[in-house]
């Protein structure tokens, strides 16, 4: 069990790095006013498990903060995030009761 966290923090932290550089990468982008990482792209690395540097990278750079729908999706994709990480906190920890 402790190798699977390893790997899932592992995962988490490459992720996230990488969602962090699109959004530094298309904000560069955006600047030179030069192609763009499709939103569908930010997005996709979000619901892969991004969500935290998408968040920081977003606030940090001042990028995509008043694009909508996409900060709407992706405060749905955090809202569900949370949502499946706390029931399966709540399904381990009462499975192991029993």
């Amino acid at each position: 069990m402790l190798g699977l966290l390893r790997i899932a923090i592992i995962y988490l932290v490459i992720i996230n790095l990488c969602t962090f550089f699109v959004f530094l990468w298309d904000k560069i982008r955006a600047k030179q006013g030069e192609w763009r990482v499709k939103e569908s792209t930010i997005l996709l690395l979000a619901v892969m498990g991004g969500t935290p540097a998408a968040f920081i990278a977003r606030a940090l750079f001042r990028h995509k903060t008043r694009k909508q729908p996409f900060g709407y999706i992706l405060i749905g994709i955090a809202v569900v995030q949370i949502l499946l990480t706390v029931g399966i906190i709540i399904y381990r920890t009462s499975s192991q009761v029993w």
